[in-house]
């Protein structure tokens, strides 16, 4: 194994994955989302030495996510109870966002989501913003289950 190989970072576990797809929306909310999910992704990989391929399912999100947020946020405003959609930090938003996509696909497992969301808020978001989520998620999880019953 040559130096080069020695600091390569791999990224691995599904924990890893969502990390990594919401470090890519919040470097692309920062730059009020004007550069390309793909641009941002070619920078993390050269700047910090990261190894995944540009077809990971951190690639997938983050750009499903950066498509989708209008829609996303749509889903969002009518679970906020005396609360403005706009008062949200952006850590918040990028991951109520994240996980309702996530949520969407038919592979998912909602507890699984959910609970990644929470450990994403504790990591990231502001103090309590976890409980929050949690909150809002089970909201919409319980609606959209209430939907495809019908």
């Amino acid at each position: 194994m040559n130096n080069s190989e020695a600091n390569i970072t791999k990224v691995e576990s599904l924990h890893a994955t969502r990390t990594m797809a919401f470090y890519l929306l919040y470097a692309s909310d920062r730059q009020d989302n004007s550069v390309p999910i793909e641009d941002i992704a070619r920078q993390f990989k050269d700047g910090f030495n990261l190894e995944y391929s540009d077809s990971l399912f951190e690639l997938e999100m983050a750009m499903g996510v950066t498509e989708n947020s209008d829609r996303l946020d749509e889903i969002i405003k009518p679970h906020l109870k005396n609360w403005n959609f706009n008062r949200l930090g952006c850590c918040t938003k990028i991951i109520l966002r994240m996980a309702i996509w996530e949520l969407e696909r038919k592979d998912s497992i909602h507890q699984i989501v959910i609970d990644e969301a929470i450990e994403l808020a504790k990591d990231f978001a502001e103090k309590d913003a976890y409980k929050f989520v949690n909150g809002i998620l089970d909201k919409i999880h319980k609606d959209k289950s209430i939907k495809n019953q019908e």
